[in-house]
């Protein structure tokens, strides 16, 4: 056969594969990222290695994820009327994800990301909101068409909580599946929303948050995650960085500790939301759980190994290659 036809089937394998769709209600920032030897103490000025400015926002950096990694995505956000905004529509555009429902506010500037990585890829960041503050309850009515359509519905908490309840209660009540990565984390959930939860997938300091529980071990984040589910969320899964993840699911007495695969990591930004966007286009392709868990941690494995968010979330070919 030749290298030709080699390229037509497996483009064409490529385009036959079911596709699940995803739906990301979230956040939109243009991320300002400083790298530095280390991280800055109170009142400290460093000098730094290297700047740079790229797309981000946890919604934006899931949405770019799940559509590299498979799926057809959609997001529901806001930027503002600025060159920030642009760029971020245009390079969500470029990853077709559909932008039908991205709006854009006429007073508030995009929101923005300052970012320091340090010369051991861990990461500090400060978060101002902007026009995400703009994503309301009456967005997510105005989009209940394009929330039927979707197999999984992705949430974060860097838009207003109201906004991410009215998204939760609405996948419920269309009968999607549900994620919500409680992040950034800065208050225990309401009580009434754990039931609107079908997968709570939190970092190692986001479930200690959420739970008061110091979580340093995989045994640590057993004991938050059954606390978790005690409260109602179907399903927890909770990220440890490079000691993998820890997953209670439904009918799961115990949970089981899922090692993640070892590399060198270079910059740990975006993993998270890296290993969210590959788990939820797996899910709505119709993979197995436990499959999907160990998509999202083989594409956030490579994603620790690039620096910048969306920048280092590989594509789909390059985790099943």
């Amino acid at each position: 056969m030749s290298d030709n036809a080699k390229s037509t089937d497996a483009s064409n394998a490529t385009q036959a594969a079911p596709r699940g769709r995803v739906t990301v209600v979230g956040s939109l920032n243009m991320d300002l990222v400083a790298r530095a030897p280390r991280l800055p103490m109170p009142g400290e000025t460093l000098a730094g290695h290297t700047f740079a400015q790229v797309p981000g926002g946890k919604g934006g950096n899931q949405a770019v994820a799940a559509a590299r990694l498979g799926a057809q995505v959609a997001m529901i956000g806001c930027v503002g009327q600025d060159a920030n905004g642009a760029t971020l529509r245009a390079s969500l555009e470029a990853e077709g994800i559909d932008c039908a429902a991205l709006a854009t506010s006429e007073h508030a500037p995009t929101g923005v990301a300052l970012i320091i990585v340090d010369d051991a890829s861990q990461n500090a960041i400060v978060i101002v909101a902007g026009s995400n503050a703009e994503v309301t309850p009456a967005s997510i009515d105005a989009q209940e068409a394009m929330l039927a359509r979707a197999d999984v519905i992705v949430c974060q908490l860097e838009t207003p909580p109201e906004t991410v309840r009215a998204a939760l209660a609405a996948g419920r009540r269309l009968g999607r599946t549900t994620i919500l990565n409680p992040a950034p984390a800065a208050n225990a959930l309401p009580g009434d929303w754990f039931a609107l939860i079908d997968y709570l997938i939190p970092n190692e300091l986001e479930a200690a948050t959420l739970t008061g529980m110091a979580i340093a071990t995989p045994d640590d984040a057993r004991r938050a995650a059954h606390a978790l589910k005690a409260r109602g969320a179907r399903n927890v899964v909770i990220t440890l960085g490079g000691q993998g993840v820890f997953a209670l699911l439904d009918g799961d007495v115990d949970g089981k500790h899922l090692p993640s695969p070892k590399v060198d990591a270079v910059d740990t930004t975006a993993a998270g939301d890296t290993f969210i966007g590959g788990f939820a286009a797996e899910l709505a392709r119709g993979s197995a759980v436990a499959d999907a868990i160990a998509f999202g941690q083989r594409a956030a494995a490579i994603a620790v190994t690039r620096e910048g968010a969306q920048p280092s979330i590989p594509h789909r070919a390059e985790v099943t290659a």
